[in-house]
């Protein structure tokens, strides 16, 4: 079965770290813009993909968002990090900017040093 994920000996060395900066409230086909960017990656064969879910922020409207109990926010920032070579990034990208309205994506160079599956009990 061919796979499109990048062979683990592949990915160490230099790569590129993909950060996609949403709001929690943020959809795409009715459902968190969130899921549908991991669930692309993953079908898309990436490395992995983390979702961070911050506790306070604010972006190019400058309208904070906080978890805090009286200001209880229903928009937190999500932080989306992606590793893989920016080759397949660059293949994937316009359709990541046409599922986002809003937001912000950056990329950076980053040194792997290590990139393995837990071993078998």
């Amino acid at each position: 079965m061919e796979t499109k994920q990048m062979e683990i000996k592949e990915m160490v060395g230099e790569q590129a770290l993909l950060r996609i900066f949403i709001g929690e409230s943020d959809r795409f086909a009715h459902i968190p813009l969130y899921e549908a960017l991991v669930e692309l990656f993953r079908k898309e064969g990436f490395a992995g993909a983390t979702v961070l879910r911050g506790v306070a922020g604010f972006g190019a409207h400058s309208m904070y968002h906080t978890d805090r109990l009286l200001r209880l926010s229903s928009d937190l920032p999500i932080v989306l990090e992606v590793v893989d070579s920016k080759e397949r990034f660059d293949a994937v990208l316009p359709q990541v900017e046409e599922m986002m309205d809003g937001g912000m994506i950056t990329m950076e160079k980053v040194s792997v040093w290590r990139y393995a599956r837990k071993r078998d009990a």
